[in-house]
């Protein structure tokens, strides 16, 4: 179980930085864009976010696990994304793969939310927050979607 002392372990610290390194602008921008969007772009957001945010998902059930840690988990998956298209240079070589790669930063942001990694930091707090709002109208939009489809 964690404590609220953890939060101030040095590997806290760290994964802020790595967060704020590889995350943060790319949220920040995803964001951005989703707020200047009319409707149809809106939508294609909530798919490339929901697409993203699932194909994080651990493929494991575990039921000891507690949700921060899932939520740890997801965010890592995330997280190793970014750093791979960004290694390979996927990232921004056109608009569509910009968007792929800031979706899957701002679901690392999004899931890190649950396992407090955010705790002293109160700009990743914030973007943290827009973050997991974007996440819950994007999935919530992608079940509607399914529903509607089934009741076709």
């Amino acid at each position: 179980m964690q404590t609220v002392f953890s939060w101030f372990k040095p590997n806290r610290r760290r994964e802020i930085r790595e967060d704020r390194k590889h995350l943060e602008a790319r949220a920040r921008r995803l964001l951005k864009g989703y707020l200047s969007a009319d409707s149809p772009r809106k939508q294609r957001y909530y798919e490339v976010i929901a697409g993203a945010a699932a194909a994080c998902q651990p493929d494991f059930s575990d039921p000891n696990l507690e949700n921060a840690q899932l939520s740890q988990a997801t965010a890592e998956a995330a997280l190793k994304v970014v750093k791979l298209r960004e290694h390979q240079r996927i990232a921004d070589n056109d608009q569509v793969a910009a968007l792929i790669t800031d979706a899957y930063a701002t679901v690392a942001v999004a899931y890190r939310r649950a396992s407090a990694a955010y705790a002293t930091d109160e700009e990743m707090q914030k973007l943290r927050t827009a973050a997991v709002h974007l996440l819950t109208m994007a999935i919530s939009y992608m079940a509607a979607q399914t529903d509607e489809a089934a009741q076709k």
